[in-house]
């Protein structure tokens, strides 16, 4: 590491894509860091900003206190924590949510170029290289996964792919990347709204390996492309078998042919900027009762299962997060579809071709 990369804790590779994030964010001032260190604290301190909010992933909050405590010291700025669980950075702190906020702090997350901030904010991207690439590589060497591989990425294991490509191009496996659309900051990237990047590549590659932990981004990539999916921890330097993707389809199509019957549906639509599909739930309601099916939309923050008991509908459909429908199914007490999945119960789009609710 050079003098440079330490005393700014930016990689200087890493410099020309945190600007092309902040030349695409539109909407309040934002500025984006690799890590909680010298250059976002001078960028606090000469910011003018007196109270900030600061929000954190729900594996650091553990540490969250330590935390504000030192960006509260070194940035020379009034500190409050945000409590609620942070998913994602289409769900940060609204000037409503933190009243008396100058700006806020997200962690963990990178910005989403096409949603509009409501509050200056600085994003802290916990950027983290993880394990030795040429381990790695080897790892995927020996395990003889298929090649060429589309390759994605989350933001903190960013720095990583690389040098993992060299490493893996130098014992004969192709790691190809894509670029992905307008929501993505940076190319390969995954949000668990969008896998834009390797839809892309989709039609080139044999596989695709996921660089991060956690079966969160394997499971949505699994359901975006129809390819086999690894994911490859680089903190653990494990590699998981694929994605059971058949089992996925199996569990959701069986879930659609559940709603085909419904005649009362509730339309889930989000308030957070990220998330918020006015103008599908719209679309959707219109098309529900051109087929004379009844349908309202809902409208809340964070969802929560137990809002929707004693409710009198037969199924929903959620145009909010996507993975509120596919990750939690269980927790409600009727079904919840995707958008594209609510197509096809009723019977706008045929069983055999299963869509992602892929935000753009």
């Amino acid at each position: 590491m050079t003098a440079d990369e330490v005393t700014s804790g930016v990689p200087v590779d890493l410099a020309p894509l945190i600007e092309r994030a902040e030349e695409r964010s539109p909407g309040a001032v934002r500025r984006v860091f690799a890590t909680v260190g010298p250059d976002l604290f001078a960028a606090l301190r000469s910011s003018g900003f007196r109270r900030v909010a600061l929000q954190v992933p729900a594996g650091l909050t553990r540490g969250a206190r330590e935390l504000a405590d030192r960006v509260r010291t070194e940035g020379r700025v009034d500190v409050v924590l945000v409590t609620r669980a942070c998913f994602g950075a289409c769900d940060f702190p609204s000037p409503d949510e933190v009243p008396g906020m100058d700006a806020a702090i997200v962690l963990g997350h990178s910005p989403i170029p096409n949603v509009r901030l409501t509050l200056p904010t600085f994003f802290v991207e916990m950027r983290h290289l993880g394990g030795d690439p040429v381990v790695l590589a080897e790892m995927l060497a020996a395990a003889q996964l298929p090649s060429p591989l589309g390759l994605v990425a989350s933001v903190q294991h960013m720095d990583l792919v690389a040098p993992l490509e060299a490493a893996a191009r130098a014992r004969g496996i192709e790691l190809t990347t894509g670029e992905g659309d307008r929501r993505l900051a940076y190319p390969v990237q995954a949000l668990g709204c969008n896998y834009t990047s390797a839809e892309q590549i989709a039609h080139r590659v044999r596989g695709f390996l996921f660089l991060g932990t956690g079966e969160f981004h394997p499971r949505g990539l699994a359901l975006a492309v129809d390819r086999p999916v690894w994911s490859l921890d680089p903190l653990t330097q494990q590699l998981a078998p694929p994605i059971d993707r058949a089992r996925l389809l199996r569990d959701r199509l069986l879930l659609i042919a559940q709603c085909r019957d419904a005649r009362k549906w509730g339309v889930l639509v989000s308030t957070f900027a990220g998330q918020n599909r006015s103008p599908t739930a719209l679309a959707l309601i219109r098309k529900a009762r051109a087929r004379g099916l009844d349908a309202e939309a809902l409208v809340f923050g964070r969802l929560d299962p137990a809002d929707l008991l004693g409710r009198d509908f037969d199924a929903y459909v959620n145009t909010a997060c996507p993975r509120i429908a596919l990750d939690d199914a269980s927790l409600y007490p009727r079904p919840v579809l995707t958008p594209p999945e609510f197509l096809q119960a009723i019977g706008e789009r045929p069983l055999t071709e299963y869509r992602f609710d892929t935000y753009h």
